[in-house]
């Protein structure tokens, strides 16, 4: 069963909004806002494997397009574990 699978299973009552194609970096649900967590580092990685873009490539992508982007009160939490 995937990570969306298994949310969507234990929080049957609750929506969450998906961030397309980083279904890899989801390291859980925040309790309190009912939003997804994903983790930076992986999502920096799977930006670069899926277009062969640099580091630093993918963190002007990730950045811009994905951790910039504001979508409502459901907007997933982005979890900086690159450090």
């Amino acid at each position: 069963m995937s990570k969306i699978d298994q949310i969507i299973h234990a929080y049957p009552d609750d929506e969450f909004l998906i961030a397309d194609g980083f279904d890899s970096a989801i390291l859980g649900v925040d309790e309190s806002s009912k939003k997804i967590i994903y983790s930076v580092k992986e999502c920096l990685r799977e930006i670069m494997a899926g277009g062969g873009a640099t580091q630093e490539e993918a963190i002007e992508y990730f950045e811009f397009n994905v951790r910039g982007s504001y979508v409502g009160d459901k907007t997933p939490i982005w979890c900086d574990d690159i450090f």
